[in-house]
């Protein structure tokens, strides 16, 4: 009677070059997958001229080698300090809060001057980072992240808010000037002048009147505005989601060409 073996290892590579290993939260996506590792059954091989059957080894197949995966970078840009919490200047922090809560991914790390949260995305592997410097200098975090991880810099993801957008409006471009943002004009100093790196840009809107630039970023939101924040979130995440599985011009098409709020009802 013909007998098979097999042996499943589990080779699941997720350490991000980091001393932890951090788990997949999903259970969609369980830390344990196994790779097959296949063998042969015994089994007898008859030669054309009719001779006895001549036992067969039991060949071992190597499974296929797991490469290493560069994680993709998705950077919210803000304030620290409970002072500014809630303040347009900080819409950045809260996308990348309302990726973390759908996907299940802790932002919990303190390391390179950020707040960090290692996870997936599907199948793709996330960092979630919150610079904790003060946004004129949120250059420092992200730089020391992508020069110590060695992240494609097309694999980094850099959300913020603008002034030249309506409120609640996203855009999601492959690369650009820092536009003025002091956060974006540091990030691009620190990896030495380079813009070609993807950004999602949140609308916060212009001042009203002559108020200041200034004094309106660090304003809170009011009460429809919040409404009207959290289908941008809900949508910003749609799109990140897009953006890793299925690749940036899926995503640019999905937010780009999406229809204002008011004109869903």
């Amino acid at each position: 009677m013909m007998k098979l073996s097999s042996s499943i290892s589990s080779i699941l590579f997720l350490n991000f070059n980091s001393p932890s290993i951090i788990s997949h939260p999903s259970s969609k996506f369980p830390t344990n997958l196994k790779t097959t590792m296949t063998y042969f059954p015994k089994s007898s091989i008859h030669c054309s001229n009719s001779s006895p059957a001549i036992p067969a080894e039991e060949p071992q197949v190597a499974p296929p080698k797991t490469m290493p995966r560069h994680p993709w970078l998705i950077v919210g840009l803000g304030n620290p300090g409970k002072k500014y919490i809630g303040t347009r200047h900080n819409v950045g922090f809260e996308m990348v809060d309302a990726i973390a809560e759908s996907e299940g991914i802790s932002i919990t790390g303190v390391n390179f001057k950020s707040l960090l949260g290692k996870g997936f995305i599907g199948n793709v592997p996330v960092m979630l980072a919150k610079p904790q410097t003060f946004m004129n200098l949120s250059g420092e975090s992200v730089g020391a992240i992508v020069s110590y991880y060695k992240i494609p810099l097309k694999q980094v993801l850099v959300i913020y808010d603008d002034l030249d957008l309506p409120f609640a409006k996203l855009r999601l471009l492959p690369k650009g000037g820092h536009g003025g943002h002091n956060g974006m004009r540091s990030i691009v100093d620190r990896l030495k002048g380079s813009r070609d790196f993807p950004r999602l840009r949140i609308g916060i809107g212009r001042p009203p009147g002559k108020m200041d630039a200034v004094n309106f970023v660090l304003r809170p939101f009011n009460r429809q505005e919040r409404e009207e924040l959290e289908f941008t979130f809900q949508h910003g995440t749609e799109a990140i989601q897009i953006l890793l599985l299925e690749g940036f011009d899926k995503s640019a098409t999905f937010v780009n060409s999406a229809k204002a709020i008011e004109q869903l009802g």
